[in-house]
């Protein structure tokens, strides 16, 4: 009975085999994006979207400082007016008197 259990698994299996037909193999990749192997000691393959996505974020990046630093400029460079320097005296600038050697 068992080599007989064996047989009919084995036609099973085989007629299961015929009804699907031939398999196809899968790769799959990481994200379904474009895959990059690494390499060693070589410059990373960048693709175009990501040149693209990098030169957008730095624009609006340089934008964002600029934009701010033009109109809160007070922020980085103080709040203060800044003082007349031809209105110091000598002393408080620290130069030492004509008539001293």
């Amino acid at each position: 009975m068992s080599s007989l259990g064996r047989a009919v698994g084995l036609l099973r299996a085989g007629t299961n085999a015929l009804r699907r037909g031939p398999q196809k193999t899968v790769t799959r990749k990481a994200g379904g994006g474009p895959h990059i192997e690494p390499q060693y000691r070589q410059y990373p393959q960048v693709t175009k979207n990501q040149k693209i996505q990098a030169e957008i974020l730095s624009s609006t990046m340089w934008f964002w400082i600029l934009w701010h630093f033009w109109h809160s400029s007070d922020d980085v460079l103080g709040h203060f007016a800044w003082p007349d320097a031809s209105q110091w005296t000598d002393e408080e600038l620290g130069i030492p008197a004509d008539d001293e050697e």
